[in-house]
Parts: structure tokens; sequence; C-alpha cells
């Protein structure tokens, strides 16, 4: 929303607030309870500064204890995914409002009893779903304006910036590109980089900022590690030579990940072990090229909030290849120029740096590929099934147009099989899921509501076309409770 802000941990909360004098504090949700002894807690001085303070899920909940009230556990009455907000009153955050609006739940306590001076702005059915103590600046929701699923959080979010905080909305990512070209040369002197190249607007954004710093002495890396999808290889490194004009060498590994992976099927070694390889990989061709000392990567903040707690109290949900699967140690040092940053601001850089649409709006493409697509082992036969049958879900996406509008359309490989009938003789064959969502940055999401048509002609072609698959079906969990990954 173009207002600059910094992530701190509630442990150095205090002394963040004195060396900056923010203009306001957002308190984030978490996955911990208020309840439970030795939580995240909070100095009572956040309160007494005369700063605005907005408080989100748990913190809201913590305000609320902190202040005085009375947050309990959810017991039966938990929330989870959508929900409506009835709107008693404006205040500051509801300016505009209509009186009813969807909203985004996902917590398990709840705020029973409000502090003195604190008053109702909005309820969930009979939960409080919004409060405040206005004349101290001081707001609590129960739900999540930051995500896409709260239709009308973007206003709510407007409204305590410019109207309780005072903020100006003037930091760009034409601002972002200057300050991060800067400090990239900066790091790297005269010295020279490699960088692991996906595919995706991530890495390639990362790239192309430091292409913008060190020119040619910038080697991209893209590694087929036996996990990708049908014929990416070949077209991810096609269009990067020729559209971005990067310098790419393509490396196939394939055999050397498969055979690590073989047997494997607990999810979070499968990450770690290709993690691992890829740095081997990287060290092998940097070596071969010049003894790069950089490796660059496009680590974005979700990555590293959902593999490794640096930030904080977050809850480590997998490690990311880049992240959490990263060897103890390395030869490369590591440039992340993107690691502050969630997609929808990669995607502002990436405009900004003038990338294609194509470019800009790719899906994500988890860097362990397949290998968390197919639940339980890895063989090339599987691989082959999933391959066929995530091509026809591109291809049919693409027909009816709605790229633009998902965030992720892809088929998993499950670890069943089941009967089946075809040609009237019966068969026995693997069970595909289909995974389709939206969201807007990848923390929270939402299953996709597709034509009943679309849906039925990808079903149709996947069992018609693809040997060994006889049953297709559709994911319709959120994240959370889910996550987009199967694994």
């Amino acid at each position: 929303m173009s207002v600059y802000c910094e992530i701190v941990p509630y442990f150095d909360a205090i002394e963040k607030v004195r060396a900056y004098k923010p203009s306001g504090i957002i308190l984030s949700g978490g996955p911990d309870s208020v309840c439970r002894e030795g939580s995240p807690f909070l100095p009572l001085e956040i309160f007494e500064m005369g700063i605005p303070v907005l408080g989100i899920c748990y913190g809201f909940q913590l305000l609320a204890k902190s202040l005085g009230g009375n947050t309990v556990s959810g017991g039966n009455k938990r929330e989870y995914g959508k929900a409506v907000a009835v709107r008693l009153d404006d205040g500051v955050l509801f300016k505009d409002l209509p009186e009813q609006f969807q909203v985004w739940m996902s917590h398990g306590d709840r705020v029973d009893q409000l502090p003195a001076g604190f008053k109702i702005f909005a309820k969930s059915g009979n939960l409080i779903a919004a409060a405040a103590d206005e004349s101290k600046k001081i707001w609590g929701l129960q739900f999540h304006p930051e995500v896409v699923h709260t239709p009308r959080g973007k206003e709510i979010l407007e409204n305590f910036l410019t109207s309780a905080c005072g903020c100006k909305r003037d930091w760009t990512m034409a601002s972002f590109i200057k300050s991060t070209v800067e400090s990239i040369k900066a790091q790297m002197g005269s010295e020279s980089a490699i960088c692991g190249l996906s595919g995706g607007v991530d890495s390639t954004v990362a790239a192309l900022l430091v292409h913008e710093a060190i020119g040619d002495r910038l080697t991209c890396i893209f590694v087929n590690n036996g996990l990708l999808r049908k014929n990416e290889f070949e077209s991810v490194l096609q269009n990067f030579q020729q559209r971005l004009h990067l310098k790419v060498l393509g490396v196939d590994a394939s055999d050397r990940f498969l055979a690590l992976l073989k047997g494997i099927e607990d999810p979070e070694k499968k990450r770690k072990i290709i993690g691992n390889e890829f740095i081997r990989v990287f060290e092998e061709e940097s070596h071969k090229i010049g003894n790069s000392s950089f490796l660059v990567q496009g680590t974005l903040y979700p990555d590293v909030i959902e593999s490794v707690s640096v930030r904080g109290p977050s809850a480590v949900i997998k490690s990311h290849h880049n992240v959490g699967g990263l060897p103890s140690e390395m030869k490369l040092k590591l440039i992340e120029p993107l690691r502050e940053l969630f997609k929808d601001e990669v995607r502002k850089v990436g405009e900004e740096l003038g990338m294609d649409e194509s470019f800009v709006h790719r899906h994500p493409f988890p860097g362990p590929g397949l290998a968390v697509r197919i639940i339980g082992s890895i063989t090339e036969e599987r691989l082959f099934v999933l391959r066929e049958a995530d091509a026809i879900v591109q291809e049919e996406i693409e027909r009816a147009g709605l790229m633009r509008d998902l965030w992720q359309a892809f088929a998993v490989l499950l670890p069943i099989q089941s009967v089946g009938v075809m040609g009237d003789d019966r068969t026995y064959e693997n069970v595909a899921a289909l995974r389709i969502v939206t969201s807007m940055d990848g923390m929270t999401a939402d299953w996709a509501k597709l034509p009943y048509e679309v849906l039925e002609k990808i079903s149709n072609r996947i069992v018609n076309e693809v040997r060994g698959i006889n049953r297709v079906v559709y994911d319709i969990t959120s994240k959370p409770p889910g996550t987009i990954e199967w694994e």
C-alpha cells in the first residue's frame, strides 16, 4: 500500500519504537494462544506512547488481555475461513464500508470481555469481530484485513494508515529498486555471482536486480532436477536467452537428484535433499565458470516465515528448499534481494523493471518441483503420469482464459488407487487431485470456484488421455487450515 514498514519480533519492539518513532504499530496474527503460559507478550509501554496501534487476530487478543480485558480459548467456537462481519458503528476503520461485509477468520481463541473504555464496532455472529478505544488510538480486529479474502480489507488498512496514523503513501517499488541495486553494488564490490533460476517470477526479478547492479558478472543457472513440468527445461531456457537477454547456463542434473530421492516419502526429507543438492550443483558450476563468490536466490518473505523463525515467533510450516533446506556449510555467500517482499510486491518490481506480462504473472512453482506434488515415493513412471496430467490442467486453464484470475493451478498424484470401469473393463489405478486456488500473496488462499464445464473438461481429458489415472478429485480446502501445496 506504498507505506514503508518493518517487521520486528515482539521482544525488541520497544527499542524499535524508540529508535524509529513510527507513525503506527500493527500487532500481527500468530499461531500461539494468549491463554498459554509463555506465549508472546507485549510491554504496556507500547500502549502508553500515544502511537496508533492496530491489533489483528492474536494481536487483538493480546492487547485486550494486556489492557484488562479477557481472552478465552475457542473451544467449539473456533472460526476458520470466510465469515460475515456486521458493522455496528463506523469509527475510524470502517468509514464508507457497508453494514455487512465478508471477512477472513483464522483463530481458536476469542476476546469475550473488552478492556475498560473499549467499544464493539463489529460482530461475527455472537463473537466480537472488531473493537476499539479511539480516544487512546487503539483498535483490534479479530479477522484478517490483509488477505484478499477480506475484499474490503484494504480500505480498512488504508483508513488506519491515513486517518489514524497520518501516513503518506509514497514508498514505491521504484524507490525499492534504486536502494536495492545500490545495496547489491556495495555488498558485492567487484565480485561475480551466479543466480539459481527456477523460471518463476521471484528468481527472475532477483536476477534482473542483480544484473542491474553488476551486469555481465552475473551468470544464471537453470538446473533440471528431473522434477520439472512437461517440456519446462527447454522452454524456460529459450525464454530467458531470447526475451530477457540474461546469460543463462542450463544444467541437466536430473539423474543425481532422482537417485538421491529414490524411496524417500517424507516431504521434509525430500525438500532438504533437494535444497542440499541444488547448492552442490551451484557450487560445482561456479567453480567451472570462475569461482563466483555469491549465490543469488529469489527467496521471498513467505518462504522465510514458513521455513525458519528468524524474525520472531512464527511457526515452521515447511522447509523451503532455499531457506530451511540449505546445507549448514556453504562456499557461496547468499544474496537475496527480495527476502523482505511478498509475491504481489515482487510482481510490481517486475513490472517496474519492464518484464513481460507472461513472466510477471507466471504461476508459482515450488523449488522441489513435482517431488512435493507426488505424495509418497518418486519414480520415473509416477513423474511421467503427473507431468501428463498437469500439462492438461495448464492447457485447459489457459484455454478458458483463467490464468490471470488464479494464483496456482496444478495436479497432485495421490498414493492411493481406486476402482474404475473403462470400456466395460475393471480398472484399479491412480487418483489425481486438482489444486486450483486464488490468493494475493500465498500466505492465505481459497479454492477457486471454476466453471463446472472447465473442471469437467480437465477431468475427462486426464482420465481419457493419461494412462494410469482413472479418477480425478477437486481439493476445496482453504489456506488455512490447509496449505496450497500438499507437501
